[in-house]
């Protein structure tokens, strides 16, 4: 099955595999030119595959851009600039989930966390928006996370981008409003994409480690809720229907369960609430 061509330029990042290989797929149905950034160009086996699968494989560009390269992102921007002349969605995808116990990780782990997940975040956009601007409009969409309205033990340096990135988005979207331009938030649960094995590797301390208890019970709290989590396409295909819809909303999250939660967070008494989740995960035990 062939698209119909828009017109219209879409840029996504982190598009190895996950939400980014996935939404690279439903945006070209949709009849976008995805230009689908990877650190590791060599690793577009699978979305290429994909996107032959689903006959959009012409609509599809690769393009090598390490987030936290900045003279990288610009190039692509201005390869853009160049091809197309404009830009009409961005989507920051690229990220990593660093887990384990705050005390235990090394500083290093952190700062590859907030480099790749928030400065990444903020060197892409600050790359698109004079191309956006001069052209009149167009969409900004945060891959953000439950972790960036709720923070649960054993992911602090996830949520900690996570926070950032939605403070972040929250001051952009008034800024650039009255250039055209819409900020919107997609805050997914624990669906099975590869980010989160990924952190259950990392998610380890020496045996003798004060942590240890709760940590095992936070990896299989874990484990058990990304194995039955929904289906990672029904995220892809949310992020379509925002990238086309008229006048998107400014916040999303899916699934139902993960919205539940951030309810019971914003109006249970915060005590209350951290002691339900340390209770739930005490069962693990």
């Amino acid at each position: 099955m062939q698209n119909n061509n828009t017109g219209k330029i879409a840029l996504i990042t982190g598009c190895s595999s996950g939400f980014g290989l996935l939404t690279s797929v439903e945006l070209a149905r949709e009849g976008f030119m995805v230009v689908s950034g990877m650190r590791n160009p060599e690793d577009k086996e699978a979305l290429m595959k994909a996107s032959q699968i689903a006959g959009v494989e012409s609509s599809i560009q690769v393009v090598a851009m390490d987030v936290r390269n900045e003279d990288q992102v610009q190039d692509v921007v201005n390869q853009i600039q160049n091809n197309y002349g404009r830009l009409d969605i961005l989507i920051n995808n690229a990220g990593v989930a660093v887990g384990g116990m705050i005390e235990e990780i090394p500083l290093s782990m952190w700062k590859e966390q907030m480099e790749i997940n928030f400065l990444g975040m903020v060197c892409v956009t600050q790359a698109v928006l004079p191309l956006m601007r001069e052209g009149g409009g167009g969409r900004i969409i945060q891959m953000s996370s439950i972790s960036g309205n709720v923070g649960f033990p054993g992911y602090g340096p996830y949520a900690s981008s996570k926070f950032a990135l939605e403070g972040f988005s929250e001051c952009l979207a008034m800024e650039v409003k009255p250039f055209g331009i819409d900020v919107i938030l997609v805050e997914p649960g624990a669906y099975g994409t590869p980010i989160w094995g990924k952190s259950f590797s990392q998610m380890s301390q020496a045996s003798h480690s004060p942590y240890k208890g709760l940590l095992d019970r936070i990896l299989q709290y874990s484990q058990r809720s990304a194995a039955s989590s929904g289906n990672p396409l029904d995220v892809a295909q949310l992020i379509a229907k925002i990238a086309t819809v008229q006048y998107p909303s400014f916040r999303y999250s899916l699934p139902r369960g993960t919205t539940v939660t951030m309810l019971a967070k914003q109006w249970l008494p915060d005590r209350w609430f951290h002691r339900i989740i340390l209770k739930l995960l005490h069962r693990q035990g």
